[in-house]
């Protein structure tokens, strides 16, 4: 009988855990980050939310960078930074920049901010402070699920820009995501080993369809100059008429490529968002997005770079620039943008 009656509460138990991890996978991610977010806020003293805390219509909002943004070797970034964090209240941050990111790309994430371990033992003293608590949060108004309120969470390659409203998501980007080294190519005792890549569907999809594309049709897409680098620090992107060759000018094959292409920037957003901005990119038509792509072939790692435009979105990527350990071109930014309006903001 007492066999029986363990049994039971076995089952009973489990069926509660199950309930409860239904319950929070059923929960939607504006009221996930409204949750992560309150809970966050409520473990700070007053000293870190006069650092933490903002006003929802403040300029801060609106000020994004994905480069050190330092000057001495001190941050200009505002915010409550991960090094004056209790661990606790950094466990807090990291469930905030879960609710706020795929699983996959919770790993881009964080592994972004560990190659600034990477970046210090490679530089060793360099002009900027390589330090993985180095990232910032900023609450933006009060998280609630009846007002409207915003987030972010920023450092060095990394910018991710939320704005809520009665516990639906209004706004998800600017969404960065940056790798220096893109590939590890020297060892470090710090951070992933040699041959990892943060981003390698942003590079490979890319390549890829580029090397699908005939000569006509590389003709179309091929851009006279590496496009300059994404304009950091404003609202609204203004990337001008799209640029490259239609989707509507490709074949079948050549499109589903574009579209996986999309979705790997897509899919580094909580799956809710992906499906919505998918939805949106497919409402606006296929055919009508473009893909742009330009590389300085005669350069070493030949760098390159491309766009990819919608009527609803842009897509920026470059990798231009050397790693910390003169690799040529090893060092990625890329984003995506809401030409409707990033921050929840209507572009004019």
């Amino acid at each position: 009988m007492k066999r029986k009656q363990l049994l039971l509460v076995g089952i009973v138990t489990a069926g509660l855990v199950g309930a409860v991890c239904l319950s929070k996978e059923s929960e939607s991610a504006g009221t996930q980050m409204t949750d992560a977010a309150a809970k966050f806020v409520n473990s700070l003293n007053d000293d870190q939310k006069s650092k933490a805390l903002f006003a929802f219509d403040d300029k801060e909002r609106t000020n994004w960078w994905f480069v050190p943004l330092q000057k001495n070797k001190k941050p200009l970034r505002k915010g409550l930074r991960f090094e004056q964090m209790t661990a606790e209240q950094k466990e807090l941050a990291k469930a905030l920049l879960r609710a706020g990111t795929s699983a996959s790309g919770f790993l881009k994430a964080t592994t972004i901010m560990s190659l600034e371990a990477v970046l210090a033992e490679l530089e060793k003293n360099g002009e900027n402070v390589r330090n993985p608590g180095w990232y910032f949060v900023s609450i933006f108004g009060t998280p609630s699920k009846v007002g409207k309120w915003g987030w972010r969470i920023e450092g060095h390659h990394l910018s991710l820009n939320f704005a809520v409203d009665r516990g639906k998501i209004i706004a998800s980007t600017p969404a960065f995501f940056g790798a220096n080294p893109a590939l590890i190519k020297n060892r470090t005792s710090t951070g992933p080993g040699l041959g990892y890549r943060t981003l390698p569907e942003a590079e490979d999809l890319a390549q890829q369809l580029f090397a699908s594309l005939s000569a006509e049709q590389q003709k179309e897409a091929l851009q006279p100059k590496l496009f300059p680098e994404i304009e950091q620090g404003k609202p609204v992107a203004h990337p001008g008429p799209p640029k490259g060759i239609a989707a509507a000018h490709m074949s079948g094959k050549q499109r589903e490529l574009l579209v996986k292409l999309i979705q790997s920037y897509a899919e580094r957003m909580p799956p809710e968002v992906a499906a919505a901005e998918m939805a949106e990119v497919q409402a606006a038509g296929i055919d009508k997005v473009h893909f742009a792509f330009a590389q300085a072939a005669d350069k070493p790692g030949k760098p390159y770079t491309y766009h990819i435009q919608g009527p609803t979105f842009l897509i920026e990527f470059l990798n231009v620039q050397s790693d910390s350990a003169g690799n040529p071109a090893n060092h990625i930014h890329s984003c995506w943008r809401e030409l409707k309006g990033d921050f929840g903001i209507e572009a004019r």
